[in-house]
């Protein structure tokens, strides 16, 4: 028979490290990068954009291609983000495996 007082303790675990996990979140920078460091993009923990940073040389090119670079930038820094995010998260429910189940990212 399944002992429930143990399954809530570990939910009660499992919460917690998770609130944690959250503010930690929160604080992470990540730093997209294109054009050969011309672009340069900082998104924080929620993916909000903080940061963006363009060379005066790519200021010279054209207005399509600093566009295009732009989003290269945001979603090199996106995908480390989602990184960052995910070793976050595995540390908080390290342990908590719960079949079936997938994190949202």
């Amino acid at each position: 028979m399944t002992d429930y007082s143990k399954i809530l303790d570990k939910a009660k675990e499992l919460e917690a490290k998770m609130k944690e996990s959250q503010k930690k979140i929160k604080e992470i920078r990540a730093e997209g990068i294109s054009g050969s460091n011309s672009i340069k993009v900082t998104l924080d923990g929620e993916g909000e954009m903080q940061k963006i940073q363009l060379s005066d040389e790519i200021m010279r090119e054209q207005k399509s291609m600093i566009e295009d670079l732009i989003i290269a930038a945001h979603n090199n820094a996106k995908s480390q983000l989602k990184e960052k995010t995910a070793e976050e998260i595995s540390k908080a429910t390290g342990g908590f495996g719960i079949p079936g189940f997938k994190w949202p990212l």
